[in-house]
């Protein structure tokens, strides 16, 4: 790896935060009366740009639910701004299934661990070392830097990036473009080439409720019009079907990209069955072939002895950008007649290009601190704060920079036990983002 004097305080101090950070339990349940709240963790961020002289503020969409938004003047304050933009929010954690803590931000065996160590805090925490960095010495980014630590990411952002949206456009007054999680991260194809893979498309958001209808009755007699059946029936239908396969333009460059770096012909038929190579990350990166649903929560009755009379199930829906039309065709083929479905969120696909000026920059960052590095564009099967950002029209890129050790099943640990990050990749981290956000 090259040598880089970048941020020297900003690397010594960012595990230290993350540690901090995750010391806040940020629980969202996706309810408010039974989540921890960000508001502790949006006062901590704001005492800590406070110390270096940076100005702040904090919003809540309700009681406890608080983001936070400050603006790092650019050198030229006529150019456009950008957004780097990340969420307080964890999902849920039970400490009987972990190895230590999941709150304890525990530093050990080269690891930050905790709930929120890779989904992420750890990009709050590389962004707030390096922004300290830059206050303590007196740097000044190109442009505006709009920096936004925000709330309920993990349930849609409804109550985050979407209120803020919503109701506060104007502190987003210039921005273009706009960074945040889960890209940029690296795959070893072997000792001299990464893969790092920038998140230029995100996968469309739908969670729904289905409720199936029968007539109730006693559980002794022989029953033919059974909600718990019907409704079975439409979740084994949703749960064991894969949907076809649909390449989109980021994912077509991402199989290119696949094709040259380990000498492979893909079939764009089958493109799972060349994806043992990536590793533990070819689950997400399968996900994104092809518009997926799956069954998570089933309700039904109240006496072993009852039929009730309705039954219901929450299936997590994505899909693919320009997809939305046949995925609801798709549904409604699989779900059958008898059974409703609603919406509990719904939003939409986000997806951008891998060109231009922003996009030259973060190639060059990476490459500067990894002279094996090579940036390839991918769709992310998940969701984030993008799908409301992108609504102000900026183009939004997932890019939290992390060179990580070939051995680690970081797919595994998005909302998984025992999520942890390494500190020498959060180091490279801030010296990417150090080079990336001085040139953009």
């Amino acid at each position: 790896m090259p040598e880089t004097t970048s941020a020297p305080r900003a690397q010594d101090e960012v595990a230290e935060l993350l540690s901090d950070l995750i010391r806040i339990d940020t629980t969202n349940t996706g309810d408010t009366a039974t989540s921890a709240g960000e508001r502790r963790a949006a006062e901590w961020v704001a005492g800590k740009l406070d110390e270096v002289g940076i100005d702040s503020q904090i919003l809540e969409s309700e009681r406890g639910r608080a983001s936070l938004v400050a603006r790092v003047p650019g050198a030229d304050r006529s150019r456009p701004a950008l957004l780097v933009h990340g969420h307080l929010d964890v999902v849920p954690a039970d400490p009987a299934e972990w190895s230590v803590h999941p709150f304890s931000g525990e530093e050990r065996d080269g690891y930050v661990w905790g709930r929120g160590a890779v989904d992420m805090k750890d990009m709050d925490a590389m962004v707030l070392a390096l922004v300290r960095e830059w206050a303590r010495t007196g740097v000044r980014p190109p442009r505006d830097v709009v920096l936004a630590f925000v709330a309920d990411e993990e349930a849609g952002g409804k109550l985050g990036a979407r209120w803020l949206v919503d109701e506060q456009p104007d502190l987003f007054e210039g921005c273009t473009e706009a960074i945040s999680e889960v890209g940029g991260f690296s795959i070893t194809v072997r000792d001299d080439l990464r893969l790092y893979l920038v998140q230029t498309a995100e996968k469309g958001l739908a969670w729904m409720r289905l409720t199936a209808t029968g007539r109730p009755g006693h559980g002794s007699f022989v029953h033919d019009d059974n909600a718990v059946t019907r409704l079975c029936q439409a979740v084994a239908r949703i749960g064991s079907t894969r949907l076809p396969t649909v390449l989109t333009p980021p994912m077509r460059r991402f199989l290119a990209a696949v094709e040259e770096a380990y000498g492979i012909e893909i079939d764009p038929d089958s493109p799972e069955e060349a994806f043992a190579r990536l590793g533990s990350i070819s689950r997400m990166i399968g996900a994104a072939l092809r518009n997926t649903a799956n069954p998570t929560m089933l309700e039904a009755g109240y006496k072993a002895n009852v039929i009730p009379g309705t039954a219901s199930a929450t299936v997590d829906g994505r899909f693919l950008h320009g997809q939305q039309e046949e995925f609801e065709r798709q549904l409604a083929s699989l779900v059958g007649e008898g059974v409703q479905r609603e919406w509990i969120v719904h939003d939409q696909a986000v997806e951008t290009t891998f060109d231009g000026p922003l996009v030259e920059q973060m190639v060059a960052a990476l490459k500067a601190e990894d002279d094996g590095a090579r940036p390839v564009p991918f769709t992310m099967s998940g969701g984030t704060d993008a799908k409301s950002f992108e609504r102000l029209g900026m183009r939004c890129f997932g890019f939290s920079p992390l060179r990580l050790p070939a051995d680690l099943d970081f797919a595994s640990l998005f909302h998984g036990i025992d999520e942890r990050v390494p500190v020498e990749s959060l180091r490279f981290g801030v010296r990417v983002l150090d080079r990336f956000l001085r040139a953009v």
